[in-house]
Protein backbone atom coordinates (compact mmCIF):
# COMPACT_ATOMS: atom_id res chain seq x y z
CA UNK A 1 0.00 0.00 0.00
CA UNK A 2 1.24 3.32 -0.87
CA UNK A 3 -0.29 6.33 0.63
CA UNK A 4 0.15 9.88 -0.51
CA UNK A 5 -0.82 12.74 1.21
CA UNK A 6 -2.27 15.34 -1.66
CA UNK A 7 -2.39 19.06 0.16
CA UNK A 8 -4.82 21.68 -1.44
CA UNK A 9 -3.10 25.23 -1.74
CA UNK A 10 -6.04 27.04 -1.48
CA UNK A 11 -6.96 24.92 1.88
CA UNK A 12 -3.55 25.45 3.35
CA UNK A 13 -3.39 28.70 2.52
CA UNK A 14 -7.30 29.08 4.35
CA UNK A 15 -5.72 27.68 7.27
CA UNK A 16 -3.00 29.37 7.42
CA UNK A 17 -5.02 32.64 7.33
CA UNK A 18 -7.27 31.20 10.36
CA UNK A 19 -4.89 30.06 12.19
CA UNK A 20 -2.43 33.54 12.03
CA UNK A 21 -5.71 35.50 12.96
CA UNK A 22 -6.77 33.51 15.55
CA UNK A 23 -3.62 33.49 17.27
CA UNK A 24 -2.91 36.69 16.91
CA UNK A 25 -6.51 37.38 18.71
CA UNK A 26 -6.85 38.17 22.11
CA UNK A 27 -7.29 35.16 24.26
CA UNK A 28 -11.18 36.21 25.24
CA UNK A 29 -11.85 37.42 21.42
CA UNK A 30 -13.94 34.58 19.68
CA UNK A 31 -14.49 33.79 16.01
CA UNK A 32 -16.73 31.39 13.99
CA UNK A 33 -14.27 28.75 13.20
CA UNK A 34 -15.85 25.82 10.36
CA UNK A 35 -15.67 22.17 11.43
CA UNK A 36 -13.47 21.43 8.85
CA UNK A 37 -11.68 24.21 9.78
CA UNK A 38 -11.07 22.93 13.17
CA UNK A 39 -11.02 18.82 12.10
CA UNK A 40 -7.77 19.88 9.96
CA UNK A 41 -6.21 21.86 12.49
CA UNK A 42 -6.50 19.18 14.94
CA UNK A 43 -5.11 16.76 12.33
CA UNK A 44 -2.07 18.77 11.93
CA UNK A 45 -1.75 19.83 15.31
CA UNK A 46 -1.92 16.32 17.23
CA UNK A 47 1.24 14.45 18.48
CA UNK A 48 -0.59 11.16 17.94
CA UNK A 49 -0.50 11.99 13.99
CA UNK A 50 2.95 13.18 14.12
CA UNK A 51 4.42 10.52 15.86
CA UNK A 52 2.12 8.06 13.33
CA UNK A 53 4.13 10.59 10.31
CA UNK A 54 7.82 9.60 12.63
CA UNK A 55 6.62 5.99 12.22
CA UNK A 56 5.86 6.05 8.64
CA UNK A 57 9.24 7.81 7.72
CA UNK A 58 11.41 4.84 9.66
CA UNK A 59 9.49 2.24 8.14
CA UNK A 60 9.90 3.97 4.87
CA UNK A 61 13.60 3.47 5.65
CA UNK A 62 13.59 0.31 7.26
CA UNK A 63 12.10 -0.35 3.97
CA UNK A 64 15.13 0.84 1.72
CA UNK A 65 17.68 -0.53 3.95
CA UNK A 66 16.16 -4.10 3.97
CA UNK A 67 16.48 -3.63 -0.11
CA UNK A 68 19.58 -1.77 0.12
CA UNK A 69 21.60 -5.18 1.13
CA UNK A 70 21.06 -6.18 -2.67
CA UNK A 71 22.72 -2.79 -3.50
CA UNK A 72 26.92 -2.67 -3.63
CA UNK A 73 28.34 -0.52 -1.20
CA UNK A 74 31.67 1.34 -2.22
CA UNK A 75 34.26 2.43 0.38
CA UNK A 76 37.63 3.88 0.07
CA UNK A 77 40.48 4.24 2.81
CA UNK A 78 44.27 4.60 3.38
CA UNK A 79 46.95 2.94 4.94
CA UNK A 80 50.02 5.42 4.22
CA UNK A 81 52.74 4.79 6.78
CA UNK A 82 53.51 7.40 8.99
CA UNK A 83 57.17 6.71 9.90
CA UNK A 84 59.57 4.21 8.11
CA UNK A 85 58.53 0.43 8.79
CA UNK A 86 61.44 -2.36 10.02
CA UNK A 87 60.91 -5.96 8.96
CA UNK A 88 58.03 -7.40 7.40
CA UNK A 89 54.55 -6.34 8.91
CA UNK A 90 52.13 -9.28 7.29
CA UNK A 91 50.31 -6.18 5.94
CA UNK A 92 50.73 -4.38 2.55
CA UNK A 93 51.16 -0.71 2.65
CA UNK A 94 48.71 0.86 0.85
CA UNK A 95 47.86 4.57 -0.21
CA UNK A 96 44.90 3.86 -0.63
CA UNK A 97 42.19 1.46 -1.03
CA UNK A 98 38.88 0.58 -2.38
CA UNK A 99 36.12 -2.43 -1.35
CA UNK A 100 33.36 -3.47 -3.10
CA UNK A 101 30.47 -5.64 -1.31
CA UNK A 102 26.97 -6.81 -1.77
CA UNK A 103 24.62 -9.81 -1.00
CA UNK A 104 23.71 -11.30 -4.56
CA UNK A 105 21.44 -14.10 -2.99
CA UNK A 106 19.41 -14.61 0.36
CA UNK A 107 16.24 -16.20 0.93
CA UNK A 108 16.04 -14.51 4.69
CA UNK A 109 16.92 -11.34 3.41
CA UNK A 110 14.08 -12.07 0.74
CA UNK A 111 11.78 -12.13 3.77
CA UNK A 112 12.87 -9.30 5.67
CA UNK A 113 12.26 -7.19 2.77
CA UNK A 114 8.75 -8.54 2.64
CA UNK A 115 8.38 -7.68 6.34
CA UNK A 116 9.72 -4.67 5.85
CA UNK A 117 7.00 -3.65 3.49
CA UNK A 118 4.29 -4.77 5.28
CA UNK A 119 5.62 -2.68 8.03
CA UNK A 120 5.26 0.26 6.12
CA UNK A 121 1.83 -0.72 4.99
CA UNK A 122 1.20 -0.82 9.14
CA UNK A 123 2.59 2.03 10.12
CA UNK A 124 0.33 3.77 7.07
CA UNK A 125 -2.74 2.37 8.53
CA UNK A 126 -2.10 3.15 11.77
CA UNK A 127 -1.38 6.81 10.75
CA UNK A 128 -5.27 6.57 8.76
CA UNK A 129 -5.91 5.48 12.18
CA UNK A 130 -4.48 8.51 14.33
CA UNK A 131 -5.91 11.33 11.62
CA UNK A 132 -9.64 9.18 11.84
CA UNK A 133 -9.20 9.37 15.69
CA UNK A 134 -8.46 12.94 16.24
CA UNK A 135 -11.10 13.96 13.33
CA UNK A 136 -13.57 12.17 15.71
CA UNK A 137 -12.63 13.73 18.61
CA UNK A 138 -12.24 17.04 17.52
CA UNK A 139 -16.02 16.57 15.45
CA UNK A 140 -18.02 15.35 18.61
CA UNK A 141 -16.13 18.11 20.88
CA UNK A 142 -17.09 20.92 18.29
CA UNK A 143 -20.78 19.30 17.89
CA UNK A 144 -21.24 18.77 21.87
CA UNK A 145 -19.76 22.98 22.39
CA UNK A 146 -22.69 23.96 19.25
CA UNK A 147 -25.44 21.82 20.90
CA UNK A 148 -24.40 23.44 24.73
CA UNK A 149 -24.23 27.26 23.17
CA UNK A 150 -27.84 26.62 22.11
CA UNK A 151 -28.61 25.02 25.38
CA UNK A 152 -27.40 27.83 27.22
CA UNK A 153 -29.83 29.98 25.61
CA UNK A 154 -31.90 28.10 26.85
CA UNK A 155 -31.14 27.97 29.80
CA UNK A 156 -30.79 32.05 30.32
CA UNK A 157 -34.45 32.34 29.25
CA UNK A 158 -35.41 29.76 31.94
CA UNK A 159 -33.67 31.94 34.86
CA UNK A 160 -35.79 34.74 33.14
CA UNK A 161 -39.12 32.67 33.59
CA UNK A 162 -37.75 31.33 37.32
CA UNK A 163 -37.03 35.11 38.26
CA UNK A 164 -40.33 36.44 37.09
CA UNK A 165 -42.19 33.12 38.53
CA UNK A 166 -40.15 34.22 42.12
CA UNK A 167 -41.52 37.91 41.19
CA UNK A 168 -44.83 36.79 41.41
CA UNK A 169 -45.02 34.39 44.00
CA UNK A 170 -43.45 37.21 46.48
CA UNK A 171 -46.00 39.31 45.62
CA UNK A 172 -48.77 36.77 46.14
CA UNK A 173 -47.39 35.61 49.28
CA UNK A 174 -46.98 38.91 50.59
CA UNK A 175 -50.54 39.46 49.69
CA UNK A 176 -51.81 36.26 51.46
CA UNK A 177 -53.14 34.86 48.02
CA UNK A 178 -50.45 31.96 48.08
CA UNK A 179 -48.75 30.13 51.01
CA UNK A 180 -45.07 30.68 51.26
CA UNK A 181 -44.74 27.04 50.50
CA UNK A 182 -44.90 28.35 47.10
CA UNK A 183 -42.48 30.90 47.55
CA UNK A 184 -40.16 28.89 48.73
CA UNK A 185 -40.76 26.22 45.89
CA UNK A 186 -40.33 28.98 43.42
CA UNK A 187 -36.67 30.21 44.51
CA UNK A 188 -35.96 26.26 44.47
CA UNK A 189 -37.02 26.11 40.71
CA UNK A 190 -34.77 29.28 40.20
CA UNK A 191 -31.83 27.56 41.99
CA UNK A 192 -31.90 24.16 40.13
CA UNK A 193 -32.56 26.29 37.06
CA UNK A 194 -29.22 28.43 37.83
CA UNK A 195 -27.22 24.94 38.87
CA UNK A 196 -28.05 23.15 35.50
CA UNK A 197 -27.06 26.60 33.63
CA UNK A 198 -23.32 26.34 35.63
CA UNK A 199 -23.33 23.01 34.78
CA UNK A 200 -23.78 24.32 31.29
CA UNK A 201 -21.10 26.67 31.17
CA UNK A 202 -18.24 24.34 33.06
CA UNK A 203 -18.84 22.31 30.67
CA UNK A 204 -18.55 24.68 27.42
CA UNK A 205 -15.33 26.18 29.32
CA UNK A 206 -14.15 22.45 28.88
CA UNK A 207 -15.28 21.92 25.46
CA UNK A 208 -13.54 24.94 24.70
CA UNK A 209 -10.07 24.52 26.27
CA UNK A 210 -10.37 20.72 24.76
CA UNK A 211 -11.04 22.19 21.05
CA UNK A 212 -7.62 24.69 22.13
CA UNK A 213 -5.44 22.20 22.78
CA UNK A 214 -6.70 20.29 19.62
CA UNK A 215 -6.42 23.10 17.13
CA UNK A 216 -2.98 24.67 18.68
CA UNK A 217 -5.83 27.66 19.04
CA UNK A 218 -5.94 30.31 21.93
CA UNK A 219 -8.40 29.05 24.27
CA UNK A 220 -12.19 30.85 23.83
CA UNK A 221 -11.17 31.76 20.42
CA UNK A 222 -13.34 29.07 18.91
CA UNK A 223 -17.16 29.80 18.09
CA UNK A 224 -18.81 27.00 16.50
CA UNK A 225 -20.69 27.38 12.88
CA UNK A 226 -23.21 25.54 13.34
CA UNK A 227 -24.02 25.62 9.26
CA UNK A 228 -20.57 23.73 8.59
CA UNK A 229 -22.18 20.89 10.44
CA UNK A 230 -22.95 18.13 7.90
CA UNK A 231 -25.91 16.03 8.68
CA UNK A 232 -24.63 12.85 10.31
CA UNK A 233 -25.74 9.45 8.14
CA UNK A 234 -27.61 7.26 9.88
CA UNK A 235 -25.72 3.94 9.59
CA UNK A 236 -26.51 0.83 10.72
CA UNK A 237 -24.55 -2.28 11.07
CA UNK A 238 -26.18 -4.00 8.71
CA UNK A 239 -24.49 -1.86 6.50
CA UNK A 240 -20.97 -2.93 4.47
CA UNK A 241 -18.33 -2.45 7.08
CA UNK A 242 -14.80 -1.54 6.12
CA UNK A 243 -11.58 -2.94 7.79
CA UNK A 244 -10.87 -0.32 10.49
CA UNK A 245 -7.42 1.39 9.91
CA UNK A 246 -6.36 0.23 13.28
CA UNK A 247 -7.31 -3.72 12.38
CA UNK A 248 -5.79 -3.38 9.35
CA UNK A 249 -2.49 -1.68 10.73
CA UNK A 250 -2.19 -4.93 13.21
CA UNK A 251 -3.29 -7.35 10.52
CA UNK A 252 -0.18 -6.15 8.68
CA UNK A 253 1.45 -5.69 11.69
CA UNK A 254 1.17 -9.87 12.54
CA UNK A 255 2.07 -10.65 8.46
CA UNK A 256 5.23 -8.43 9.26
CA UNK A 257 5.91 -10.57 12.12
CA UNK A 258 5.29 -13.56 10.10
CA UNK A 259 7.31 -12.67 7.04
CA UNK A 260 10.07 -12.00 9.63
CA UNK A 261 9.51 -15.77 11.04
CA UNK A 262 9.34 -17.22 7.82
CA UNK A 263 13.13 -15.69 6.92
CA UNK A 264 14.38 -17.12 10.59
CA UNK A 265 13.18 -20.45 9.93
CA UNK A 266 15.09 -20.52 6.12
CA UNK A 267 18.58 -20.09 7.93
CA UNK A 268 18.37 -23.55 9.05
CA UNK A 269 17.38 -25.01 6.08
CA UNK A 270 21.19 -24.78 4.84
CA UNK A 271 20.52 -22.81 2.29
CA UNK A 272 23.70 -21.01 0.92
CA UNK A 273 24.01 -17.21 0.79
CA UNK A 274 26.35 -15.59 -1.86
CA UNK A 275 27.89 -12.32 -1.76
CA UNK A 276 29.88 -10.21 -4.32
CA UNK A 277 33.17 -8.68 -3.39
CA UNK A 278 36.13 -6.64 -4.77
CA UNK A 279 38.98 -5.07 -3.96
CA UNK A 280 41.39 -2.95 -4.90
CA UNK A 281 44.69 -1.72 -3.71
CA UNK A 282 47.46 0.61 -4.66
CA UNK A 283 50.55 -0.06 -3.02
CA UNK A 284 53.86 2.11 -2.19
CA UNK A 285 57.35 1.21 -1.43
CA UNK A 286 57.79 4.74 0.53
CA UNK A 287 59.11 4.31 3.85
CA UNK A 288 59.22 0.67 3.45
CA UNK A 289 61.74 -2.17 2.57
CA UNK A 290 58.99 -4.61 1.31
CA UNK A 291 60.57 -5.42 -1.82
CA UNK A 292 63.34 -7.11 0.12
CA UNK A 293 61.24 -9.84 0.79
CA UNK A 294 59.91 -10.16 -2.73
CA UNK A 295 61.89 -11.94 -5.60
CA UNK A 296 63.78 -8.90 -7.62
CA UNK A 297 63.06 -10.50 -10.95
CA UNK A 298 59.36 -9.35 -10.36
CA UNK A 299 59.26 -5.94 -8.96
CA UNK A 300 56.50 -5.38 -5.97
CA UNK A 301 53.15 -4.55 -7.91
CA UNK A 302 51.67 -0.83 -7.11
CA UNK A 303 48.19 -1.77 -8.73
CA UNK A 304 46.48 -4.77 -7.02
CA UNK A 305 42.62 -5.88 -8.29
CA UNK A 306 40.47 -8.85 -6.84
CA UNK A 307 37.50 -10.38 -7.15
CA UNK A 308 34.86 -12.85 -5.97
CA UNK A 309 32.14 -14.92 -4.43
CA UNK A 310 31.19 -15.50 -1.26
CA UNK A 311 29.16 -18.57 0.02
CA UNK A 312 28.11 -19.08 3.60
CA UNK A 313 25.96 -21.96 5.15
CA UNK A 314 24.97 -22.39 8.39
CA UNK A 315 25.21 -25.36 9.48
CA UNK A 316 25.62 -25.94 13.38
CA UNK A 317 24.32 -22.58 14.97
CA UNK A 318 22.46 -22.71 18.04
CA UNK A 319 21.58 -18.58 18.22
CA UNK A 320 19.85 -19.20 15.21
CA UNK A 321 17.60 -22.14 16.37
CA UNK A 322 16.71 -19.76 19.35
CA UNK A 323 16.20 -16.70 17.25
CA UNK A 324 13.70 -18.86 15.01
CA UNK A 325 11.93 -19.39 17.90
CA UNK A 326 11.50 -15.70 19.74
CA UNK A 327 10.18 -14.54 16.26
CA UNK A 328 8.10 -17.71 15.52
CA UNK A 329 6.64 -16.57 18.46
CA UNK A 330 6.56 -13.00 17.40
CA UNK A 331 4.43 -13.53 15.01
CA UNK A 332 2.24 -15.81 16.86
CA UNK A 333 1.42 -12.68 19.58
CA UNK A 334 0.92 -10.64 16.81
CA UNK A 335 -1.69 -12.71 14.93
CA UNK A 336 -3.21 -13.14 18.35
CA UNK A 337 -3.25 -9.16 18.68
CA UNK A 338 -5.17 -8.76 15.35
CA UNK A 339 -7.54 -11.25 15.96
CA UNK A 340 -8.48 -9.72 19.34
CA UNK A 341 -8.18 -6.33 17.76
CA UNK A 342 -11.03 -7.37 15.18
CA UNK A 343 -13.17 -9.02 17.70
CA UNK A 344 -12.84 -5.98 19.95
CA UNK A 345 -14.27 -3.90 16.82
CA UNK A 346 -17.38 -6.88 16.44
CA UNK A 347 -18.26 -6.24 19.77
CA UNK A 348 -18.14 -2.44 19.48
CA UNK A 349 -20.00 -2.10 16.75
CA UNK A 350 -22.88 -4.92 18.32
CA UNK A 351 -22.52 -2.25 21.30
CA UNK A 352 -23.02 0.88 19.32
CA UNK A 353 -25.99 -0.36 17.21
CA UNK A 354 -27.74 -1.29 20.42
CA UNK A 355 -27.23 1.62 22.17
CA UNK A 356 -28.29 3.80 18.36
CA UNK A 357 -31.82 2.14 18.76
CA UNK A 358 -32.19 3.15 22.21
CA UNK A 359 -30.87 6.83 21.50
CA UNK A 360 -33.39 7.08 18.49
CA UNK A 361 -36.17 5.95 20.65
CA UNK A 362 -35.34 8.41 23.26
CA UNK A 363 -34.53 11.39 20.21
CA UNK A 364 -38.17 10.76 19.26
CA UNK A 365 -39.57 10.59 22.83
CA UNK A 366 -37.94 13.87 23.74
CA UNK A 367 -38.81 15.63 20.72
CA UNK A 368 -43.08 14.58 21.06
CA UNK A 369 -42.31 15.99 25.19
CA UNK A 370 -41.37 18.98 23.62
CA UNK A 371 -44.19 19.41 21.20
CA UNK A 372 -46.31 18.61 24.13
CA UNK A 373 -44.69 21.23 25.98
CA UNK A 374 -45.57 23.72 23.16
CA UNK A 375 -48.73 23.35 22.77
CA UNK A 376 -50.16 23.02 26.54
CA UNK A 377 -48.14 26.62 26.34
CA UNK A 378 -50.59 27.97 23.79
CA UNK A 379 -53.11 26.27 26.17
CA UNK A 380 -51.73 28.09 28.93
CA UNK A 381 -51.63 30.88 27.56
CA UNK A 382 -54.81 31.31 26.09
CA UNK A 383 -57.01 30.43 28.79
CA UNK A 384 -54.76 33.42 30.67
CA UNK A 385 -55.93 35.95 28.09
CA UNK A 386 -59.22 34.31 27.29
CA UNK A 387 -60.07 32.57 30.54
CA UNK A 388 -61.09 28.96 31.04
CA UNK A 389 -64.07 29.33 29.35
CA UNK A 390 -65.99 26.82 31.64
CA UNK A 391 -67.72 29.64 34.22
CA UNK A 392 -66.99 29.65 37.86
CA UNK A 393 -69.93 27.53 39.22
CA UNK A 394 -69.76 24.48 41.26
CA UNK A 395 -66.91 22.04 39.64
CA UNK A 396 -65.79 24.24 37.11
CA UNK A 397 -61.59 24.34 37.22
CA UNK A 398 -59.92 26.80 38.57
CA UNK A 399 -59.09 30.26 36.76
CA UNK A 400 -55.35 29.73 36.15
CA UNK A 401 -52.74 32.10 38.21
CA UNK A 402 -50.12 34.19 36.72
CA UNK A 403 -47.75 31.94 38.12
CA UNK A 404 -49.26 29.21 35.67
CA UNK A 405 -47.49 30.93 32.56
CA UNK A 406 -43.94 31.19 33.78
CA UNK A 407 -44.00 27.37 34.72
CA UNK A 408 -45.38 26.44 31.39
CA UNK A 409 -42.61 28.11 29.69
CA UNK A 410 -40.09 26.98 32.15
CA UNK A 411 -41.04 22.90 31.35
CA UNK A 412 -41.11 24.41 27.19
CA UNK A 413 -37.45 24.99 27.56
CA UNK A 414 -36.81 22.52 29.39
CA UNK A 415 -38.25 19.77 27.07
CA UNK A 416 -36.59 21.70 24.07
CA UNK A 417 -32.94 21.19 26.07
CA UNK A 418 -33.73 17.60 26.58
CA UNK A 419 -35.20 17.47 22.62
CA UNK A 420 -31.23 18.49 21.57
CA UNK A 421 -29.44 17.16 24.05
CA UNK A 422 -31.14 14.12 23.36
CA UNK A 423 -30.32 14.62 19.46
CA UNK A 424 -26.55 15.32 20.62
CA UNK A 425 -26.19 11.82 22.15
CA UNK A 426 -27.91 10.08 18.97
CA UNK A 427 -25.10 12.15 16.74
CA UNK A 428 -22.30 11.25 18.97
CA UNK A 429 -23.30 7.34 18.42
CA UNK A 430 -23.68 8.04 14.77
CA UNK A 431 -19.69 9.10 14.90
CA UNK A 432 -18.63 6.48 16.99
CA UNK A 433 -20.54 3.94 14.83
CA UNK A 434 -19.22 5.40 11.64
CA UNK A 435 -15.62 4.74 12.94
CA UNK A 436 -16.20 1.44 14.25
CA UNK A 437 -17.71 0.22 10.51
CA UNK A 438 -14.79 2.12 8.85
CA UNK A 439 -16.52 4.98 7.48
CA UNK A 440 -15.14 7.92 9.05
CA UNK A 441 -13.21 8.94 5.66
CA UNK A 442 -16.50 9.33 4.13
CA UNK A 443 -17.60 11.61 6.90
CA UNK A 444 -14.54 13.11 6.34
CA UNK A 445 -14.95 13.89 2.86
CA UNK A 446 -18.38 14.91 3.34
CA UNK A 447 -16.68 17.67 5.65
CA UNK A 448 -14.46 18.60 2.86
CA UNK A 449 -17.16 19.79 0.36
CA UNK A 450 -18.81 22.06 3.36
Amino acid sequence: MHVRTVINPRRFLTLLLAGLALAAAPALATAQVSLPTVVELAQQNSTQVRIAQADVLKAAAQLAQSRDAFVPSISFGSGLPAFPEVGFTGSLPTIWDSTVQSMVFSLPQIQNIHAARAGMQAAHAALMDAREQVALDASTAYIELDTIDTELAAARQQDEFAARLVTIEQQRAEAGVDPLANLLQAQLTAAQLKLKRLHLETRAATLSKQLATLTGLPDGSISPDHASIPEIPAVRAGETARTLAGVESAQDAARAKAFIAKGDRQHLWLLPEFGFGAQYNRNTTLLNDIESYFNPLKPFPANNFSTGFSIRVPVIDAGLHAKAKESAADALRAKVEAEQAQKQDEIEVARLTGTLRELDAEAEVAGLKQQIAGEQLKAVLSQLELGNGTGTGPGAPPQLSPTAEQQARIDERQNYIDSIDAGLDLARARLNLLRALGHMQDWLDELHTK
